[in-house]
C-alpha cells in the first residue's frame, strides 16, 4: 500500500480528499430546493422483506441467484415533488433483500434504454440506498437536521442520522465489485476512489460527508462497508469485461439495470455513522434512482426514489421455529434408528442363545487310545 512519506506529499492528499468531498457535496445538493409546500401520501402496507436466506449470492450484479426470492415492486416518483403524473416512465423499481445472518443483500432491478458515458456520472444511471440511524432522522431532507452547513455537528444534529450507500457507475466497469477496498479504509474514511460507491452520513441535504470525515475533524476509525456491482441485461460477454471494452454495449439498447450490494448486518462504527441491523428488529429505508433523461445529464436533486416517506425494512430473525422443528426430528429420527439398531442386535444374540439352549449336547464316544 501506498502511503505519503513526506510532509508535503501528506499535506497534498488532505487538500485532494478535501477537494473531492466538495465537489461531490455540491455536485449532490447545491440545486436540492422544493418547489413548494412539502406534501406525502405514503402507502402504509408496502415493505421490504429480508428473508433469512444462506449460501446462495455471489455478489456479480447478475440477477440469476434472485430468481427464487420475492421482491417488493415501487413506482419511481420524483424525490422533491412526488406526484404520480411525474413517474419514471420506463417502469418500475423492483427491491430485493436477505441476509445469511452475517450480512445483508440487496438487489435493485429497473427496466430502462442503456445508457453509459465513461467518466462521466451523471450522465449513467446512478442509484442510493438510505437508511435510519437516528430516532429523529426523518426521510424528507435526509435526516431533517434544522442547522446549516455553517452549524451543522454530530453534537447539534445528534439523533437525525442517516446512513447512505451511493453508488455512480461512470468509472465502474459491469461485473466488477467495488465499494470498500484497503486503500481508502486504510485511510479511515467511506470513499472509494475506483467505483465511486460510497459510504456517507448525513444530517440534511447540506450537511453529508464520507464517513469518518465532518465538520469537526476526520476519524481515521471509519471505513467503507458496502461491497456492489451493477450489469444491464443487454450485455452479451458473461465471461468478464474490462476497461478497454467500454461502453460495453451500444447505448440506446433496451433492458434492465441491475444492482447489487452487501454489508455487514452490524460494523465496527463508533461515530453513529453506519445503521445497525439487527434480526427480527424492522429498519427504515429509501432506494433513489437517477437516470439522464432524454440523453441530459443527472443533477444532485434530479432523483426520483420509492416512496415519499421511510419504508419498512423486515429483518427475519432466520427460521427459530423451523430450526426447532428441524432439530426435533432430527433428534427424533437418530432415535429411532438407534432403537432399529438395537432391536436388530438384540434379535441376533436371542437367536444365537436360543441355537445354544436348544441344539443337541450328545457328543460321539471316543477312546484315548485313538488319540494317542
Amino acid at each position: 500500500m501506498w502511503k505519503p512519506n513526506s510532509g508535503r506529499e501528506i499535506k497534498m492528499l488532505q487538500l485532494v480528499v478535501v477537494a473531492w468531498l466538495l465537489i461531490f457535496t455540491a455536485e449532490n445538493v447545491v440545486s436540492h430546493q422544493e418547489s413548494g409546500e412539502w406534501s406525502c401520501e405514503s402507502d402504509s402496507e408496502i415493505q421490504v422483506i429480508a428473508d433469512f436466506v444462506p449460501g446462495i449470492i455471489t455478489l456479480d450484479g447478475h440477477n440469476d441467484d434472485w430468481k427464487d426470492i420475492d421482491g417488493s415492486e415501487f413506482p419511481l416518483r420524483p424525490a422533491l415533488d412526488p406526484d404520480a403524473d411525474h413517474e419514471y416512465d420506463a417502469g418500475k423499481m423492483t427491491v430485493k433483500a436477505l441476509h445469511d445472518g452475517r450480512d445483508i443483500y440487496f438487489m435493485l432491478e429497473i427496466d430502462g434504454n442503456y445508457a453509459y458515458d465513461k467518466g462521466e456520472n451523471n450522465k449513467c444511471p446512478s442509484v442510493a440506498l438510505m437508511f435510519q440511524i437516528g430516532d429523529q432522522a426523518t426521510y424528507h431532507n435526509m435526516g431533517g437536521c434544522k442547522e446549516g452547513t455553517g452549524s451543522c455537528t454530530s453534537k447539534a444534529c445528534r439523533g437525525f442520522e442517516v446512513d447512505i450507500m451511493h453508488f455512480s457507475i461512470g468509472n465502474a466497469i459491469p461485473g466488477r465489485l467495488y465499494g470498500g477496498n484497503p486503500i481508502d479504509n486504510g485511510e479511515g474514511n467511506g470513499g472509494d476512489r475506483f467505483g465511486h460507491l460510497v459510504d456517507i452520513y448525513a444530517w440534511n441535504p447540506h450537511c453529508r460527508y464520507l464517513d469518518g470525515l465532518g465538520p469537526s475533524g476526520n476519524d481515521s476509525s471509519a471505513q467503507n462497508d458496502w461491497h456492489g456491482a451493477w450489469w444491464h441485461s443487454s450485455f452479451t460477454t458473461l465471461s468478464g469485461y474490462v476497461e478497454e471494452d467500454s461502453p460495453y454495449t451500444p447505448n440506446g439498447k433496451k433492458g434492465t439495470y441491475y444492482f447489487e450490494f452487501s454489508r455487514p448486518l452490524r460494523t465496527m462504527d463508533r461515530l453513529q455513522q453506519d445503521v445497525q441491523f439487527k434480526l427480527g428488529s424492522p429498519a427504515k429505508m429509501s432506494v433513489a434512482f437517477w437516470y439522464p433523461m432524454d440523453n441530459k445529464p443527472w443533477h444532485g436533486s434530479g432523483h426520483y426514489t420509492i416512496n415519499c416517506d421511510w419504508t419498512p425494512l423486515d429483518i427475519s430473525s432466520g427460521s427459530s421455529s423451523g430450526l426447532t422443528a428441524s432439530t426435533v426430528k432430527g433428534s427424533s429420527d437418530g432415535t429411532s434408528i438407534s432403537a432399529i439398531v438395537i432391536s436388530m442386535i438384540s434379535l441376533v444374540v436371542s437367536g444365537f442363545i436360543a441355537y445354544r439352549l436348544f441344539s443337541p449336547r450328545d457328543v460321539a464316544f471316543t477312546p484315548m487310545e485313538n488319540n494317542l
